[in-house]
This record gives structure tokens, sequence and C-alpha cells, in this order.
């Protein structure tokens, strides 16, 4: 989660939100991601995504791995992990309105389609107070910007 933090502090330094994410399979990182949808004008470049895209530049199964997150994943990054049957999702804050589990889309907890199998296990609340302070930084900045 260090280094989801790590990254998600680079990605803020780029006038992106705060987001790291890595992908770890038997131990080691196989996937690095930061936000980068801000900077680069494309919206599908969430911090998860990009360590998923990351990780199947070498690897052509990501299932059983782990991803770690500083933020919930939304739920478009909550499809791509259970298309591809990431087994683990540890974050640190929630994102309100368009988690892919505290949202009213609960992507991630779903057991109603056939091909995704079981539902990841969540753990969140990991180095909360960090991330949540990336995201304040942010909001600070946005703020100002205004």
């Amino acid at each position: 989660m260090k280094k989801c933090v790590e990254l998600g502090k680079e990605a803020l330094l780029k006038g992106n939100p705060p987001v790291g994410a890595i992908l770890v399979k038997d131990d080691s990182i196989i996937g690095l991601g930061q936000e980068a949808g801000k900077s680069s004008g494309d919206i599908t470049k969430h911090a998860e995504i990009e360590s998923i895209r990351d990780a199947l530049k070498i690897h052509q199964s990501l299932k059983g791995s782990t991803l770690y997150t500083t933020h919930e994943p939304c739920i478009m990054c909550s499809y791509v992990i259970r298309h591809h049957q990431i087994k683990k999702i540890v974050f640190g804050v929630s994102s309100e309105f368009v988690g892919g589990i505290t949202s009213e889309f609960k992507i991630l907890e779903t057991e109603n389609v056939p091909k995704w199998n079981n539902a990841p296990i969540i753990v969140e609340g990991i180095l909360e107070n960090e991330c949540l302070a990336l995201s304040e930084k942010y909001q600070t900045i946005q703020n100002f910007n205004k």
C-alpha cells in the first residue's frame, strides 16, 4: 500500500486525482498504475486499469492476483477487475457514489454474472489516513483553481 500512496503522490503532481495501484501475484509486483485521466484526456486511465494493462504486457492471466489501490475501485475499474478474475482487492478509502462496493452498483460483490465466478475478497481501510490526506490535498488544489 505504501507503493500505491507513492504512485498517488506522483499522479497528483501531474494534476490527476491522487490514485495509485499495484497488482501483485505470487508475492511479486506484476503491474503498476497511477491515475492519468486528466493529464492524458483519456477517462479510462484510472490507476487500477493502468496496473492491469501494465501486468498484461507480460502475463496472460491475472487470475488469483491481488490489487492494491489507494481508493476503492470505481464501477468501470470493478468491471475490469471482475473480468480478469482478480482474487483480492485491498484499498484505502471509499469512492462515494461510484465505488464498486459502496455505491448502489455493487459490481465487486455481485454473483449474478455467471462468467465472473466468485466475488473478490475485499479489504478496506488500509493506510486510510494517508489515502484520505491525498484526497483532501487534491480537493484543496481543485478548490484553489476554481
